[in-house]
């Protein structure tokens, strides 16, 4: 999949399009995805227009949303999916002062020279968001080109959105924030030094630092999946601020099975978050130390024996 950072092409190959933020691809940014592909005429490529930075952090600065998936992370997911390019480019005064009548007109007919798009029947853009599925149908048809507006997708009575994916990792309900995403929420990051405490204890952590627009799941133990080096390992995380040693700053931490090694600077992703209990404070390291031995029975690994 090719990534350009210009809104401009080889308009040798007729170009089908979707547009929007896609935070989280979900499963509703997958029926959209469906449509390109459906859309799709021998011959022609098919992309998604993004954005660096989500838009109301420069609409609103300070209210933007924390990301479910990072920049690089929904690049990947969007090239899973079979698209042959992605327009990243930044939301800026240019885009967000630009009618919706200009924004069809100077960049997916001019510039892009699209054949066909697919959005959500709710999407909204131009200056003011005043650009609909109605007007893109009445300037882009005019103009000779296709437009599909794909209806919300509905699971448990509402509309899966990024929002709603949200509002779930922030409650720790994790089954319900994977089945909504249509994979599991991924959390990669940095090994770093770490305090030492879990060595301790019985249970080495490693120690991760995130990206900083990051939505982590709300404070808690679960069991997860670690991924390092290309292979699966079961084990549990922490995430909150220690309360037990003195509530300090918020913290990954994650032990797994049956993997012995130091991996200070390099990437560990976790996945699979299982809720097993809240963060709280425990009166000595022992009552700690025979606490995460309970957690660790959580886990769903064959070779894994209690303590």
């Amino acid at each position: 999949m090719r990534v350009s950072r210009a809104l401009e092409r080889d308009r040798s190959r007729p170009l089908v399009l979707s547009i929007g933020v896609f935070d989280g691809v979900h499963r509703g940014h997958r029926e959209i995805i469906s449509a390109l592909h459906q859309l799709r005429r021998p011959g022609e490529l098919i992309g998604a227009l993004t954005f660096v930075n989500h838009p109301a952090s420069y609409l609103r600065p300070g209210t933007e949303p924390p990301l479910i998936t990072t920049v690089e992370e929904r690049v990947t997911l969007l090239a899973e999916l079979g698209l042959d390019e992605v327009y990243l480019i930044p939301f800026d005064g240019r885009l967000a002062t630009l009618t919706a009548e200009a924004f069809l007109q100077s960049i997916l007919i001019e510039s892009l020279g699209v054949r066909a798009i697919a959005i959500g029947e709710n999407f909204r853009f131009g200056s003011q968001r005043r650009g609909d599925a109605l007007l893109a149908r009445t300037v882009l048809e005019a103009a000779g080109r296709s437009v599909v507006a794909v209806p919300s997708l509905i699971t448990g009575g509402e509309r899966v959105s990024s929002t709603r994916v949200r509002a779930a990792l922030a409650q720790g309900e994790m089954t319900e924030a994977d089945g909504l995403l249509g994979s599991p929420y991924t959390l990669r990051g940095t090994v770093v030094l770490g305090d030492g405490r879990g060595h301790d204890l019985g249970f080495p952590t490693a120690n991760l630092k995130w990206p900083a627009q990051k939505l982590v799941p709300m404070d808690g133990v679960y069991t997860v999946v670690g991924r390092h080096d290309g292979r699966d390992y079961h084990g549990l995380a922490s995430i909150g601020n220690k309360p037990t040693f003195g509530a300090g700053e918020k913290a990954i931490e994650a032990w797994l099975c049956d993997f012995p090694r130091t991996i200070y600077g390099e990437e560990l992703a976790l996945r699979e978050f299982r809720f097993v209990r809240a963060q709280q404070a425990f009166a000595s390291a022992d009552e700690l130390r025979a606490q995460m031995q309970r957690d660790a029975t959580h886990i769903a690994f064959p070779s894994f024996v209690s303590a």
